[in-house]
C-alpha cells in the first residue's frame, strides 16, 4: 500500500499533513510523492477564501482522475474545506471515500482502515481513544527548515474571517510539549525554525493565564542547532513590552515581524472587529522600528471591504506611503457565506476590488524596490535554498530579512562550492522589487 499527500493552503496546515505523514510512516506504509503510483491519494484542503476553496475542489478532482488511470483505490480529503462544507461534500462527490474533519486528522490511520475495508467514512468528531500527547510528524520542508506550531484556532472573530468555526476557539499547545518538539527538531538538524499559530502573540494565555511567547523565545534561543527563530502571524493588540525585548536581545530571533494590519482607517478597522485603530498601530510600529533596529515588517491588507469608501482607500494609501513597509500582501476582500462580513450591505463592486488591489500593489512595489536598492553595498548571512538550473554558479536563498514562500530571494554569484542548508555572507550588489542579487564573499 502506497499513500500519497497533497497539501495545500497555510504552513499550519502543512504542519497537519505532517503529522498525517508521521502517523502513516509509523503505520508501516510506504509513502510516494508521485500521486499516479498511490494506492490512497489524501489532499489536505484550504478553505480560507473562495480562491482557497476552488484550488481545493480542482485538486480532489485531479486526484479523483488517477482512480481512472493510476493506481488509486482510494482518495480522502482533509482539511478545512472538509470541515466547512463536510454534507455537501461527502453527497456531491462521490469519488472521495472520506471526508475529515480539522479536529480529527490524528485518526487518519483509522479512517484508513474503515476505507480499505469497504466503508466509506465522514468524520468530524475525534476519537477519544486515539489522543496522543507526542505526535509522530514527517517534515517535509527542506532538512535545514521546520514550522513549530504552537496553537490551534483562534478567538479574534474578524467580521471577514471563517476560520474560527474551522477550527475552533483559541488552544495554546502545553508549553513543554512545544519545547520537546523543537528540540527534536533542532536534533535533527533543523536550522530555522518557524514559529506559527492563528495568533502567535496570544500563545499561552488560554492555557496559563498569561502570555508566553517571550518566554517561549527565550527557551528556543537556548537550543542548540538552531540558528534563526523566525515568527509568523504576530497580532498588534498582544504585541508587548516584553515581547518587543525578547526580539530586541535575542540573537537568533530574526528581526522580522509579521503583522496583519488589514487596514487603516478606523471606521474599517471597527466594522472588521479589529481591535486596534490606526493611532495605536503607528505608536506600536514607531516603538518596534526604535527598539529593534534593522528590523522588517511585513504586513497584509485588505482592499473592498464591505463599505470601503474612496475616502477609506486613500487613508490606507497614505498610511502605506508614511510607513513603508518592507513587505505587504494585498487580499480583495472575498464575500464568505458564514461571516459576519459576508452578510453586511454595501459590498463592493469587483472591478473596483480588482482596481484598488492593483492601486496598492503598484504603490507597494515601488517602496520594496527603493528599500532594496538602499541596501545595496550591504552584507548579509543568507541561507541557500537552491541554485538556478542553467547556471549551478547562481545560487538563490533568503536572509532573515525574507520568509520563505512569501518573500523573494536573494541570489548569489559565484556560488559555486555552496551547498544548500548552508548559511553564507553575501555582499549585496542591486536591488529589484522583489529580488535582490548578490556575490559571495570569500
Amino acid at each position: 500500500m502506497k499513500i500519497g499527500m497533497v497539501s495545500l493552503g497555510c504552513p499550519k496546515n502543512l504542519v497537519d499533513s505532517e503529522v498525517m505523514l508521521g502517523i502513516i510512516r509509523d503505520k508501516k506504509m510506504e509513502i510516494t510523492n508521485n500521486p499516479a503510483e498511490a494506492d490512497l491519494i489524501i489532499v489536505n484542503t484550504c478553505g480560507f477564501i473562495e480562491s482557497a476553496k476552488e484550488e481545493s475542489v480542482n485538486t480532489v478532482l485531479q486526484m479523483a482522475e488517477y482512480k481512472n488511470e493510476g493506481c488509486c483505490k482510494y482518495l480522502i480529503m482533509t482539511g478545512c474545506l472538509s470541515q466547512r462544507y463536510a454534507d455537501e461534500l461527502f453527497e456531491s462527490m462521490p469519488e472521495v471515500d472520506a471526508v475529515v474533519g480539522t479536529d480529527c486528522f490524528t485518526d487518519i490511520a483509522w479512517i484508513i482502515d474503515e476505507v480499505m475495508a469497504g466503508k466509506r467514512v465522514k468524520h468530524l468528531q475525534k476519537l477519544a481513544s486515539k489522543n496522543v500527547a507526542m505526535l509522530p510528524r514527517m517534515l517535509t520542508t527542506p532538512s535545514y527548515m521546520a514550522y513549530l506550531k504552537i496553537a490551534e484556532g483562534c478567538d479574534n472573530c474578524c467580521s471577514y474571517c471563517i476560520i474560527p468555526q474551522l477550527r475552533g476557539p483559541y488552544t495554546s499547545r502545553p508549553y513543554e510539549e512545544v519545547l520537546a518538539e523543537a528540540k527534536a527538531l533542532a536534533d535533527s538538524g533543523v536550522k530555522e525554525l518557524i514559529v506559527v499559530a492563528q495568533d502567535t502573540t496570544r500563545y499561552g494565555e488560554d492555557l496559563y493565564g498569561k502570555l508566553l511567547l517571550p518566554k517561549l523565545l527565550h527557551d528556543l534561543h537556548d537550543l542548540e542547532g538552531i540558528q534563526w527563530i523566525r515568527v509568523m502571524y504576530l497580532y498588534p493588540n498582544n504585541f508587548t513590552d516584553e515581547l518587543i525585548e525578547a526580539f530586541a536581545t535575542l540573537d537568533k530571533v530574526c528581526k522580522y515581524i509579521d503583522i496583519p494590519l488589514q487596514h487603516a482607517s478606523d471606521r474599517l478597522l471597527d466594522s472588521m472587529n479589529r481591535y486596534d485603530t490606526r493611532a495605536q498601530v503607528e505608536t506600536l510600529l514607531e516603538k518596534l522600528r526604535t527598539r529593534i533596529p534593522g528590523i522588517t515588517i511585513r504586513t497584509t491588507f485588505i482592499v473592498g471591504f464591505p463599505g470601503e469608501t474612496e475616502e477609506d482607500f486613500a487613508e490606507l494609501q497614505d498610511f502605506m506611503e508614511k510607513q513603508r513597509f518592507e513587505n505587504a500582501g494585498v487580499f480583495q476582500y472575498s464575500q464568505e457565506e458564514g461571516t459576519v462580513a459576508g452578510a453586511m450591505p454595501n459590498q463592493i463592486a469587483q472591478e473596483v476590488k480588482e482596481n484598488r488591489y492593483h492601486e496598492l500593489m503598484a504603490l507597494q512595489a515601488g517602496i520594496s524596490e527603493e528599500i532594496h536598492q538602499n541596501r545595496e553595498g550591504e552584507e548579509l548571512d543568507v541561507l541557500v535554498e537552491g541554485f538556478d538550473e542553467e547556471n549551478d554558479k547562481l545560487a538563490f536563498g533568503r536572509s532573515i530579512h525574507e520568509a520563505p514562500d512569501i518573500d523573494g530571494n536573494i541570489f548569489i554569484e559565484g556560488a559555486e562550492n555552496v551547498q544548500i542548508g548552508d548559511i553564507v555572507r553575501v555582499r549585496i550588489l542591486q536591488g529589484f522589487t522583489y529580488e535582490m542579487v548578490g556575490e559571495l564573499i570569500k
